[in-house]
């Protein structure tokens, strides 16, 4: 029987970038719901500061975000700013692959809660908000793992600060809030691209092994 350690590294292979997705959910909402609240409560943060936001959109709300996206690109379209030729042909499947989903995740920071650190702490000051984002990679990390486990397949993207404003509007999200990340999830169609490994010796020194 594998141990949790086992069980967890064997998650962490199972985490895949998967783009083709669908919408079919292996879990009723109330599950994916528990795994968000899960990630506040349990991913640590810097000096305790728990300044990650999580937004989370499903099936209808999350249809709107990606048109939301969709629009925002079609007006950068019309300005030249984005050539028609890239948007037509590559840009706007992905957009529409991404609205086929189940869910996004969206992941903030909010400053209010890394100021006072920065402030009570002044010599590490310019670390705080580095740190922030190492913490509200974690809860990425820890959601993407999860609802892999569960049977979703999901990828992330990063449309901030192109949708930031509108985001922002649609939902009520204070602006000061800054979006980092988008996690999409659904079901999986299709299987993840083959992944290209740097030499393992090349990444991980190892000092004092007595093995």
């Amino acid at each position: 029987m594998p141990t949790p350690t086992e069980t967890f590294a064997d998650l962490a292979r199972a985490r895949r970038t998967i783009y083709a997705l669908g919408k079919s959910s292996p879990v009723p909402d109330s599950k994916i719901k528990e795994l968000v609240n899960e990630a506040i409560l349990h991913v640590p943060s810097s000096f305790n500061t728990q300044s990650t936001r999580l937004v989370l959109l499903l099936h209808d709300e999350h249809e709107k975000l990606w048109d939301l996206v969709i629009d925002t690109f079609g007006e950068l379209v019309k300005t030249g700013a984005v050539p028609e030729e890239m948007w037509r042909e590559r840009t706007l499947p992905k957009l529409t692959g991404m609205k086929n989903a189940v869910g996004t995740i969206l992941f903030y920071e909010d400053p209010a809660h890394i100021k006072p650190f920065s402030e009570k702490f002044a010599i590490y000051k310019d670390h705080f908000t580095p740190w922030a984002e190492h913490s509200n990679a974690m809860h990425q990390y820890f959601l993407w793992t999860t609802l892999t486990s569960l049977g979703f397949g999901a990828n992330l993207q990063h449309y901030n600060p192109l949708i930031d404003a509108p985001v922002s509007e649609k939902w009520n999200i204070p602006r000061e809030w800054r979006l980092i990340a988008q996690l999409v999830f659904g079901s999986p169609e299709g299987g993840p691209n083959e992944k290209a490994q740097k030499p393992v010796e090349e990444r991980v020194r190892v000092f004092g092994d007595k093995n």
